[in-house]
This record gives C-alpha cells, structure tokens and sequence, in this order.
C-alpha cells in the first residue's frame, strides 16, 4: 500500500489550518519532535535515541509503562528507555510515544460535555479491539492501535473550545442518531477526522497512521475496497464501529454482529474475552468493560442478511 500517495489524495498536496483561530492546539513536546526527525536517520544509534527519551520524563514514563504492560507480555520487566527501544523496535517506539504524547496533551482539555474517563477508557477499548481486528487480517497492528488511540483526539478540544456548537451535534445524536462525523461537515465543510490528518501531516506523523486516522468513518465500506481491505486502517474502521461517548455511529454493533455472521474468523465474543484482563491492566479499574455485552453469539444473527 502506498500510503503517501493515498495521503496525498485524501488531504491535497498543501497543509491547511482548517481549525478555527480561536481554537489552540497544545504543542508537542520538544524531545518527541527531536526523536522523531532522529529516528528517520538510518545512522542513528538506538543510544543516542535513548538518551533523547531519557531527556524528558514523561516519554520515558510513557515507554516503561507500555513496554511493561500485560498487552506486550515480557517476562523480564525492562528498566530503561535502551532496554525498551531494543524490544520494541524504533518504528514502534515512535508509535507509542506519538500516540502516548498527543493523547496527555489533549487529554488536558476542560470539556463539560463529555466525561474524559469514560472517553479515554473508550478509546482504549476500540484500541484493543482494532488490534485484534488487524491481527484477523494480518495486517499492521501496532498501526491498528495507535490509530483507534488517536481517531479522536481533537473531539474534547473542539468541544471545549467550541461548546456551543457541539452541544447541539450531541443533542442531536440523542434524539435523532446519525452520522456524527456528517453533521461536522455539514456545519464546518470539514470533520475531526480530517482536521486530525491536516495536524498529524503537520507534526510529521507516519502516513499510514494519518490514514487510518483519516479513514476511521468509513465503517464496513472500507472492506470493498481491495486495497485497504486487508490494511490496518481497515481495523480501525471496524472498531469504530463500537459504541463512543458521542454516538457517532448509531448501529455499530448491529454493523459489528451482521459482520461475524458473514465472517466466521471474527469471534466479537472471543475477542471481548481477550481484550479484557488487558484493558483492565491499562485502562481505568473503575470502568466496566462493556464489550461482552454488546454481542451476541454470531449463529443466533439471521445469516441471509442485505450486504454489509
């Protein structure tokens, strides 16, 4: 897949600042940009990119703590950034320091209209479940979770900054469910997703993560398309499919059921049982895992169901 060429037919060939002026978004940490541009340099020693986290405390936390986690499953703990780089690889590392970075910026935002617990264990949960998704595919799975992490980072941010206006998108996804994503556009000429992709092309994200991003409403659509079916971009699509604090897409999980009964390799109950005991080791232990309770076993779905 050439991801740079879909990027670039997704976003146009120029950045923009679609957001408006009043709208500020948090800067980036200085370290993570300098790793960044370091890490694209096939010179570059994994000490010296070691001693670029160990600059700043907070990626380092952020490392330790997903290395270490029961989702990577190491047996010896690892102690350093050095030890970290080495097992995970640099690719990876960046990923996790991107996402682990935009998500601690955004996540400083005062939204009254969403709790951001809930939004964050939410995001988590379709982390996970996209990475079990990509697995079924075989495709880029680190990709899958950095992406369902970040696919809706710019909604608290929007929301406080443009309260008014979000308020209305969730009154109306109360009474009258729809496409989230569509009343943005409506309202905008552009969606959060798309405004994502113009800052993650800005701050020199990789483009396969910009894409998966960009493309996460594509919902059950993106597996017609041959290119992008087996992709991790399309794992992330499905998992947006789960149920969000917003409502964005009303029917998801009927979506997600009326799919595993055509797909019999998509266990959603299997996956819910294996997602949990690791949402529970990183997520928030006071929130309820709700993703068993979304399905139903996929031989009670009605099998001569309309193309999904």
């Amino acid at each position: 897949m050439n991801w740079t060429e879909l990027r670039h037919s997704l976003l146009g060939d120029q950045k923009r600042r679609l957001l408006p002026p009043k709208v500020k978004v948090p800067v980036l940490p200085v370290a993570l940009t300098k790793f960044c541009r370091k890490a694209d340099d096939p010179r570059v020693s994994p000490c010296e990119l070691a001693s670029i986290i160990e600059a700043d405390a907070g990626l380092t936390c952020d490392l330790l703590r997903h290395v270490n986690s029961a989702r990577v499953g190491l047996r010896n703990k690892a102690s350093s950034s050095q030890q970290a780089l080495t097992l995970l690889g640099i690719r990876t590392t960046k990923l996790i320091l991107l996402t682990a970075s935009v998500q601690a910026q955004f996540s400083k935002c005062k939204t009254k209209l969403v709790d951001l617990k809930d939004f964050a264990s939410t995001n988590l949960e379709r982390a996970l479940f996209a990475r079990e998704i990509a697995l079924l595919l075989k495709a880029d799975a680190d990709v899958a979770f950095a992406a369902a992490m970040l696919q809706d980072f710019l909604l608290p941010l929007l929301s406080d900054e443009m309260p008014e206006q979000y308020s209305k998108f969730l009154d109306h996804q109360s009474k009258t469910p729809g496409d989230f994503a569509a009343l943005e556009h409506d309202a905008f000429g552009w969606n959060h997703a798309f405004a994502a992709g113009n800052l993650m092309w800005d701050w020199g994200f990789p483009d396969d993560l910009i894409c998966a991003v960009l493309l996460h409403h594509r919902g059950l659509s993106i597996l017609a398309d041959k290119d992008l079916a087996k992709t991790a971009a399309a794992a992330v699509a499905i998992a947006s499919l789960l149920p969000d604090p917003w409502n964005q897409t009303p029917g998801g999980v009927d979506l997600l059921t009326r799919l595993a009964a055509r797909w019999p390799a998509l266990d959603l109950v299997g996956i819910a049982e294996r997602v949990e005991p690791v949402f529970r080791d990183q997520g928030d232990p006071d929130y309820v895992l709700s993703l068993k309770t979304y399905f139903v076993p996929a031989e009670t779905v009605e099998p001569a169901l309309a193309t999904v």
